[in-house]
């Protein structure tokens, strides 16, 4: 059977800094959105930020005040009752927990068409294991989005062992209909982003345990010697050390390589509540948040 979504409203899931980005450039590209989450207070956090990040692109000139009204008009949020029957392709954006996940998945699986896909913006969770908790292994595939949604131009699309050709050729256009650059990578621990990206993190986080330099001199060797535009501790923030902590986990135990050990710090940094500029708090302190 041929996968076509293009024109039908998509479902996104989870209403956090990467749901309300990805509801955001769905809306901006023409299509109806429906954003779901299962609290009313993050919902409304999610739509706030869409909104600010439209103000942003008309302060930059980027876009206008109609163009900015259209964007919001195309989103519609709930945190039950969404018409999922009507949508072609459900994202699924809520925390890189697999339990969760799981939940989720077998949720949407129940309510959306049969021919329509579903796909995670998961970080390193297995798809093949996404897939087969629901009744169509075949359309789940994953759409691994970059933060900020936005602005970053890479979606890496990710092949489960049963995720069908038709459904791949379906997701790398959806995603180049969005501007993005779509990427096909095969189902392994942490993809390709995060495998190469996370050790990297994790050892900056070890040389800072260790006292081998100050954060502000880490951050800095990476970008000024190796050109890379933001610091990996500043990195670590942005992305949320909780977020880190859990695919340091996927990919230690998915490989079972000590390289992938999380550093302690992780630990105490996450237990502290230190979850970077989303609490205000990390390996920096932000007054933003």
């Amino acid at each position: 059977m041929t996968v076509s979504t293009a024109t039908r409203p998509v479902a996104v899931i989870g209403a956090g800094t990467m749901g309300s980005g990805i509801a955001q450039v769905f809306a901006a590209a023409g299509r109806q959105v429906y954003l779901g989450d299962r609290d009313e207070a993050s919902l409304e956090r999610g739509l706030a930020t869409i909104a600010r990040s439209l103000d942003r692109l008309i302060k930059k000139g980027v876009m206008d005040a109609a163009a900015r009204a259209q964007v919001l008009g195309r989103i519609r949020g709930a945190v039950r009752g969404l018409p999922l029957s009507e949508c072609g392709l459900a994202v699924e954006a809520v925390p890189e927990r697999l339990d969760l996940k799981t939940a989720v998945f077998q949720e949407l699986d129940r309510a959306l068409p049969p021919e329509s896909i579903l796909a995670t913006n998961t970080s390193s969770i297995s798809i093949t294991e996404l897939g087969a908790a629901t009744s169509r292994p075949a359309r789940v595939i994953g759409m691994h989005f970059m933060n900020p949604v936005p602005v970053m131009p890479l979606v890496e699309v990710v092949r489960g062992l049963d995720t069908s050709e038709e459904t791949v050729s379906a997701t790398m256009e959806e995603a180049r209909a969005l501007g993005k650059t779509p990427v096909l990578v095969e189902d392994r621990p942490g993809f390709v982003s995060n495998r190469v990206l996370l050790p990297m993190i994790n050892e900056a986080v070890f040389a800072l345990q260790e006292g081998v330099a100050t954060r502000e001199a880490i951050d800095t060797v990476m970008k000024l010697g190796m050109n890379h535009p933001i610091g990996p501790l500043a990195l670590a923030d942005l992305i949320g050390l909780d977020v880190c902590l859990d695919i340091l986990h996927v990919l230690h135990r998915g490989f079972g390589d000590d390289k992938y050990r999380p550093c302690p710090l992780w630990n105490q940094m996450v237990a502290a509540g230190r979850l970077g500029r989303k609490s205000g708090r990390g390996f920096y302190e932000y007054s933003d948040s």
